[in-house]
């Protein structure tokens, strides 16, 4: 716009001293343009710097989201492969055991449960035979002790 201004100034001047203060305006009002231009970037300048912060910070919140996310994916695969892995080495040391004829802990388990039941069977019954034994049985019982008897020696 400056150069249009010069250019039709320049033809219809004609003198050099119209053109040196014609070139002379102009150059004044680049330097107000340049001034204004300047002022306005320092009042705008704050407000755009707040505004490229606040965007700054949602992008981290962003990004911190979307990191946090993965790393729990990626703990929960690392997880699930550990468990998996555990149950495989698990399974195998089963397998040698059980073929080496080492009870399992279900085996064991259901032992115990027998045992228990045995138990219970065994002071049922001896529940129920202890009263005619007591009646039996005198108050005070002596316990004697022999001597062991010789054992028969075997004929030569």
């Amino acid at each position: 716009m400056v150069k249009k201004l010069v250019v039709k100034k320049l033809k219809s001047a004609g003198q050099d001293g119209q053109l040196s203060a014609t070139i002379r305006e102009s150059a004044q009002q680049i330097w107000l343009a340049g001034l204004g231009a300047f002022a306005k970037a320092q009042q705008e300048g704050n407000k755009v710097f707040d505004a490229l912060v606040r965007e700054g910070e949602s992008i981290q919140k962003k990004t911190r989201k979307v990191a946090e996310d993965k790393v729990t994916d990626m703990a929960a695969k690392a997880t699930g492969t550990w468990d998996k892995l555990e149950q495989v080495f698990e399974n195998r040391v089963a397998r040698s055991l059980n073929s080496l004829g080492v009870p399992t802990k279900a085996d064991v388990d259901a032992l115990a449960k027998r045992v228990t039941e045995l138990k219970a069977e065994v002071a049922k019954l001896n529940g129920a035979a202890k009263p005619k034994a007591a009646a039996a049985k005198p108050a005070s019982r002596v316990v004697r002790k022999s001597a062991p008897k010789a054992a028969p020696k075997a004929a030569s």
